[in-house]
């Protein structure tokens, strides 16, 4: 399995994400001691353009710049209309749109060290953000600590709406790719709730017990409309079908620790990956069974960051509390053609 690796000492790794733009691009959200104090930084990383050579294996990912923020840095979201732009979440509470996040500006030194904007009006930590495409391209979504979630439009100021519905920490929160207006959210009160942007009283359409533990993080289908995952502390992962929530639709189990990120493959709709805190990355086949097709033990602390490349089929990458974040095909799906 070929590999690209960047090491961030001191700063533990929370959340990356590939560039919608660039195929070689992607950005990295760190915090300093585990996040439980300390300052945060951002990472634009580059991979070694060379990668479809067997001697890329084990080089390096480049840095190309770094940011730094006061306090812990938890989730990062490209802009999905501006190439040189993203925005990340952090421990005090606030959002920050940051630009320059492009090699011309990184070659140049050219990349304010400032964020353009910073958003503050979560009362605790900041633990996942989403930035709206299609529809909803204008929009950020924020999920906090302090159990409400806050709508955005980046060229303002305030928040738009204000969302309550969860009893406890929201962990994470994800806009539907396929239907506009509607968002996803899980917490620890073991919720799943569903929402529809444009409702303003800000209560949700739904909500469902998706785990009888913290439900830590959710994605949606990239190919059918109606699907979405969660996976809890519980170790499980359950699919959910928009047309029938009273029960989940499947159920993977991806060990006795807690699933911490998912994500549904843009290139199969099969595909799922989980990112765990028995410090492994499962890949998922769901055609093939409900066993993990590849358990991949790469990292020594907890799995918190995985994303899927959009431009380069079956290629993840994933960061964890050990500093390291790795690019990488995985083995069983690196002879299987696009779905």
């Amino acid at each position: 399995m070929q590999t690209q690796t960047h090491t961030t000492t001191d700063r533990h790794g929370y959340s990356l994400r590939f560039s919608p733009f660039e195929a070689n691009y992607l950005l990295l959200a760190t915090s300093q001691l585990y996040g439980l104090a300390g300052g945060g930084s951002l990472f634009l990383l580059e991979q070694n353009s060379n990668t479809n050579s067997s001697s890329t294996d084990g080089q390096s990912l480049g840095e190309l710049c770094r940011l730094e923020w006061s306090d812990g840095l938890f989730d990062v979201a490209w802009c999905p209309y501006a190439a040189d732009i993203a925005a990340t979440a952090s421990g005090d509470g606030s959002l920050q749109i940051w630009c320059g996040l492009d090699g011309e500006s990184a070659s140049n030194q050219q990349t304010p060290k400032q964020p353009l904007i910073c958003l503050q009006e979560h009362k605790n930590e900041v633990y996942s953000l989403d930035w709206g495409e299609k529809w909803n391209y204008h929009t950020l979504l924020s999920a906090s600590w302090d159990c409400t979630l806050k709508l955005w439009d980046c060229n303002r100021q305030n928040s738009i709406t204000t969302f309550v519905g969860h009893n406890d920490l929201i962990y994470g929160a994800k806009f539907s790719p396929l239907i506009a207006n509607l968002f996803a959210s899980v917490s620890t009160d073991g919720h799943l709730n569903l929402w529809n942007s444009l409702d303003f009283a800000g209560k949700p359409l739904m909500s469902i017990e998706a785990h009888a533990s913290e439900a830590l993080c959710c994605d949606w289908s990239h190919f059918d409309r109606n699907v979405l995952v969660t996976g809890g502390s519980d170790g499980l992962i359950r699919g959910w079908d928009l047309r029938k929530m009273r029960t989940h639709v499947f159920e993977l189990y991806s060990g006795e620790f807690a699933v911490r990120r998912l994500a549904c493959s843009p290139h199969s709709a099969a595909v799922l990956a989980s990112a765990n805190y028995d410090f492994t990355t499962r890949i998922w086949n769901l055609e093939r069974g409900e066993s993990a097709q590849e358990v991949n033990a790469r990292h020594t602390e907890f799995v918190c960051g995985l994303d899927w490349n959009p431009h380069r089929t079956h290629q993840l990458a994933d960061c964890g509390w050990d500093s390291l974040a790795n690019v990488y095909t995985p083995q069983c799906l690196s002879g299987d053609l696009v779905v």
